[in-house]
Parts: structure tokens; sequence; C-alpha cells
């Protein structure tokens, strides 16, 4: 079977809210609340996929046992690598966090993405 879904359109009452917290980020500036959905999860659970919303802050971000891609649905971020220049991403903006990837993730404006973590 095909899943498929359209995380643009998915209603905010659907996301589980919650503080971000370890292990998955650690908020920087205060507390950062962020809402998901997990929308697919392979058999071994190495693959992830699912939709996350996040208001603004500033978090620390370490992606060492696994890896991320992102595509930007709404809002404004800025992602920087250490010893990087940050990027800034937007509506329709993906990136890719391979494994090994730290740094610091701002978000500007709240911000919707599909996500899909990998191991």
């Amino acid at each position: 079977m095909t899943h498929v879904i359209r995380p643009a359109d998915l209603d905010a009452a659907e996301l589980e809210a919650k503080p971000l917290a370890p292990p998955n980020a650690q908020p920087l500036s205060g507390e950062i609340i962020v809402r998901g959905k997990v929308e697919f999860v392979n058999d071994d659970r190495t693959v992830i996929s699912g939709v996350w919303e996040s208001d603004p802050g500033v978090s620390r971000w370490e992606f060492t046992g696994r890896g991320e891609i992102v595509h930007i649905l709404s809002g404004r971020m800025s992602v920087k690598r250490d010893g990087e220049d940050a990027v800034e991403l937007t509506a329709g903006s993906a990136a890719f966090f391979p494994i090994g990837w730290t740094g610091e993730w701002t978000v500007i404006e709240p911000v919707r993405k599909f996500y899909v973590v990998y191991k």
C-alpha cells in the first residue's frame, strides 16, 4: 500500500504539542513548544517520517545517531552548522542534515516541515 499525506493541509489539532527537549534538541532561548505527528515508521525503525511544527526560538541539534531530511512547508528559520555560516530556510526549501551534523536552529517565524529521519 502507498501511504499518501498532504502535510501542508494537516489540521494543527491533529498534532501533539510538547516542549522541545533532549534527546531531540536542547532549547537555548527558553521553552519552545513543538507539535508533531509521525506518519510513517518502517518495520525496523530505521526510517521515520511525519509533520513537525515549532514556535520561534533557538535550539541546539546534534545528529549523532541519525540524520534528517526536511522540506519546509511554511515559516522561516536559519540553521548554522558548527564552524559554518548560517543558511536560511523558507517555504519550499529542503535541507539535508547528515549523521554527524551539529549546530543551531533558529526558528524566526513558526515553521511547519515534513521530515524523514533515517539511521
